[in-house]
């Protein structure tokens, strides 16, 4: 296994904020065991961030993907979307074994995954290396003196929007109506983004499935918004 692989998230600076709080979570055994077997295959250590296309069968644009939870949308968009490689990244174990093991059983080659912290591993990655990103219901860190832990702030999207190929894209979606107002403020008077919706929230894209993050938002009574801003 790749000294930089399923630990990749131990070597953080101690005094950067971060966006997650990693609590272990429940893993089964075929989670475990998928993370020992399958990482060879399928995993992106931190130390492979410089040439993340080397860890795929052939170079293809890029999507990248953080947070990607049980993995569910990351698997379905990879699948239906076979000319471009996908990365997806997320800290839990039990995300990262149960998503490499439905890759592995569904035959799917143009998927690969890190676990670390997603703003560590873009920090890695080359200028203009990634077409499209994508971070759908983050933790909205609802309480205000938590705010500072959000993802979407403008020295995140100043990070991003290096990274990003030219017209590529940035998709966003969250079932909180403060965080949407907050990243469409931000993303709106980040340098180098433009919103491809005009002024307000774009629709619901085509390769955002349902899942269970978006179905328990609806449960509560949320509305989900969309983003969908470019880069200039």
């Amino acid at each position: 296994m790749s000294q930089n692989a399923p630990e990749a998230s131990a070597v953080l600076h101690p005094r950067r904020v971060r966006s997650f709080v990693l609590r272990e979570g429940r893993i089964t055994p075929a989670q475990a065991q998928a993370l020992e077997r399958l990482w060879p295959q399928y995993g992106v250590g931190l130390d492979s961030a410089g040439d993340v296309q080397a860890r795929f069968v052939r170079p293809a644009p890029l999507v990248l993907e953080i947070g990607f939870g049980n993995g569910e949308a990351t698997l379905w968009r990879a699948q239906r979307d076979p000319e471009r490689n996908y990365l997806g990244i997320e800290v839990h174990r039990p995300g990262v074994g149960r998503l490499m093991r439905r890759a592995e059983a569904e035959g799917v080659d143009n998927l690969r995954v890190a676990r670390c912290d997603g703003v560590e591993f873009l920090a890695a990655m080359p200028a203009q290396s990634i077409d499209t990103c994508i971070i759908e219901f983050p933790d909205p860190w609802t309480k205000k003196r938590h705010h500072k832990r959000r993802l979407i702030r403008p020295d995140f999207l100043t990070l991003l929007t290096g990274k990003l190929m030219h017209g590529g894209r940035l998709q966003l979606a969250t079932d909180w109506a403060d965080y949407a107002e907050h990243m469409l403020a931000v993303c709106g008077e980040a340098p180098g983004l433009a919103n491809a919706a005009g002024d307000g929230y774009a629709p619901r894209p085509d390769s955002r499935p349902p899942t269970h993050f978006e179905q328990r938002g609806i449960a509560r009574g949320h509305d989900v918004f969309d983003l969908d801003f470019r880069r200039v």
